[in-house]
């Protein structure tokens, strides 16, 4: 008791020396943006609300500006907010914005290693060679869109076995979104009865809701701490290690059959880049950054889509007109027996509006990943320092007033024009911006249409207790915004 009593002493001490030593901590021109008054040791955490922070970060940056500094704990961060000022930075100043922060927890996923939260060279080498890749075994071509068509089917039978009773469709959806991440990565599909796949499925849940709780927010701001509480994050981190050890499982069975000449999957092509830069000292095709970069594909490619979906078909029970709107369009496109492809899209333009509405309004990462100054800033007349986090606020992008004619409500005319064709709109930021934004943004797009148009073409969707029982606030929402659960009811057409 009294060792941890000399330590909170002296982080105390610490933080206020960092205070002090802080010269450019009240802002003006030329220095750091402006903000509210920041407490020692915990900065602004008082002020903002765990489970809702980026709303409350949107508030005060009412107060103190579009580019405003706040402290999370003692790490200075920078938040960006509206439209303009996140497409300023992400997009216009793409190269000074291009770091990404080593989030705690997924260093402690990744061991520092992979894609995700990697910068400079490691991260220039990799991003180039998985999008390269990705794209030869078919992401955004007919090749993954085959392979979408054939897991829409396998989705479509199981929810038939359903036979219109209520279900969870959480597990269903995630197997099914897991599956062509698996094609692309493992050259495999897993069985929906897999109980080893659902295990994983079920772990990798738990992890994004960690991430997306504010316990999961606290250990990302204080690491150091909650490694040595009592709570549930112990159980995360043994999620962790279960993860790790199936990935490095399907690695070795690549390795004792691997055809360096005829290379199946994604995995198979990073060794053999291992191979041919086994000579080469500053290479990063080495087997951490493999194992790091699958684990960053599995994850962000299984949960966030299949989330997405889950939340449209709550949308469309909360909404039983558009979901019959779009049975219609469906209807006189497709029929009910031709199976959906992407250049249908172009002849369902309120069915695309729709699907991109539901992106907005869930709004599914309104931090954006965090970013990273790797280098002193200027910005708008600020610097922003060495070291600083920065937040690009996409809540504040998808809810932007000044670019949504109503931004808080769900409304797919924000992507039609007036005679019904469908409008893009600069603002729509899922998948972030810059160089940065999501690599498998045009494999989401794929799936999020073809599985929303099968199930639509081949079921009716509502739940139990009726539209109204339905509530579309997430039920975590700090990191990520994460749907709730509902049962639902797929009745064939």
């Amino acid at each position: 008791m009294e060792l941890t009593m000399t330590v909170l002493l002296l982080g105390v001490l610490l933080a206020l020396l960092w205070l002090l030593l802080d010269k450019n901590k009240s802002g003006g021109k030329g220095g750091l943006p402006p903000g509210p008054l920041a407490l020692p040791l915990v900065g602004n955490l008082p002020q903002i609300d765990k489970h809702v922070p980026y709303k409350c970060l949107l508030k005060l940056s009412e107060t103190y500006g579009p580019v405003m500094t706040v402290y999370l704990g003692w790490q200075r961060t920078v938040v960006l907010a509206g439209y303009e000022t996140v497409k300023e930075a992400l997009v216009d100043q793409a190269d000074d914005f291009a770091g990404r922060m080593p989030l705690p927890f997924l260093v402690k996923v990744t061991n520092g290693y992979g894609l995700g939260i990697s910068n400079g060279e490691r991260w220039w080498q990799l991003r180039r060679f998985t999008l390269t890749t990705l794209r030869d075994f078919g992401m955004g071509r007919k090749g993954m869109e085959e392979w979408i068509q054939e897991e829409s089917q396998h989705m479509r039978a199981r929810i038939e076995t359903y036979r219109a009773a209520p279900f969870d469709p959480s597990f269903l959806l995630s197997c099914t979104v897991s599956n062509v991440v698996c094609c692309l990565v493992f050259g495999q599909r897993f069985d929906h009865e897999d109980a080893n796949f659902l295990r994983l499925l079920a772990i990798i849940t738990e992890m994004i809701q960690f991430l997306a709780s504010p316990l999961g927010l606290m250990h990302n701001i204080f690491p150091w701490l909650t490694e040595h509480l009592p709570g549930r994050q112990h159980r995360v981190f043994g999620h962790i290690k279960v993860v790790r050890a199936f990935i490095k499982e399907k690695i070795q069975q690549h390795q004792d059959s691997l055809v360096p000449t005829a290379p199946r999957d994604f995995i198979d092509c990073f060794l053999n880049r291992i191979q041919q830069e086994k000579h080469n000292e500053s290479t990063e095709f080495i087997y951490e950054n493999l194992v790091a970069t699958v684990i960053n594909l599995f994850l962000a490619g299984t949960e966030t889509t299949s989330s997405t979906i889950r939340y449209a078909l709550s949308v469309l029970i909360k909404h039983p007109g558009v979901q019959e709107k779009m049975q219609r369009e469906i209807d006189a496109v497709l029929g009910r027996d031709r199976c959906v492809n992407m250049e249908d899209r172009k002849s369902m333009p309120f069915t695309d509006a729709v699907i991109h509405e539901v992106q907005r309004f869930l709004d599914i990462v309104p931090f954006s990943v965090p970013h990273y100054a790797l280098r002193d800033i200027s910005f708008r007349g600020y610097i922003i320092p060495k070291n600083t986090i920065i937040l690009p606020l996409l809540h504040s992008v998808l809810k932007d007033e000044t670019q949504w004619a109503e931004p808080h409500s769900f409304n797919p005319q924000h992507f039609l024009d007036h005679n019904g064709n469908f409008k893009k709109n600069l603002a729509f930021m899922p998948f972030a911006a810059g160089k940065r934004s999501c690599v498998g943004e045009s494999l989401a797009r794929m799936e999020l249409f073809i599985f929303l148009v099968t199930l639509l073409q081949h079921f009716s969707f509502s739940c139990p207790g009726g539209p109204d029982s339905v509530d579309l606030t997430p039920e975590y929402s700090s990191f990520a915004n994460t749907p709730r659960r509902h049962q639902l009811i797929a009745t064939p057409r």
